[in-house]
């Protein structure tokens, strides 16, 4: 079994860095900050990443979209049509399922509200994943790292 204290870390990204404004759109997301900074954040670190085999999958660590969740939930109220990308983004996973297929991810994706560090181990730990990146968004920022069991380097 994998523990926390066993996991390496490999590499790691953060958005905003010095020197960072607003962080780069993503196609089919609107009007929330949300995904671009989780997209952000999990780039900079799997750029930093050393190549290797095997799979390497997500925890999304965060209390969700509330830009867009809200949004979602007054245009319910006001009995309005809720357009498709409002709604598609109000669901984490969402993110995260693009993060997997931008940068061809092929282990599992998980979303949890906290201890994304202890489900990368036991991804890790029940060889569902060679790597995990833990990808940590709150309001107006977002912190990423890729860890690994010690046996991988």
């Amino acid at each position: 079994m994998i523990e926390v204290h066993d996991l390496i870390v490999l590499a790691e990204g953060r958005w905003p860095e010095p020197g960072d404004d607003v962080p780069p759109g993503v196609p089919g997301f609107i009007g929330s900050a949300f995904s671009p900074l989780a997209a952000a954040a999990a780039g900079r670190c799997l750029e930093r990443t050393p190549e290797a085999a095997g799979a390497t999958g997500i925890v999304l660590e965060t209390a969700g979209d509330r830009d867009s969740a809200t949004q979602v939930a007054e245009l319910v109220a006001a009995g309005k049509r809720v357009g498709p990308l409002w709604f598609f983004q109000s669901v984490p996973n969402s993110i995260a399922g693009w993060i997997a297929a931008r940068w061809d991810l092929r282990g599992p994706v998980v979303c949890v509200t906290d201890g994304g560090t202890d489900e990368a181990a036991l991804l890790i730990g029940d060889g569902d994943a060679d790597r995990v990146l833990i990808v940590q968004v709150e309001a107006d920022q977002a912190f990423a790292r890729i860890v690994t069991a010690g046996d991988e380097l």
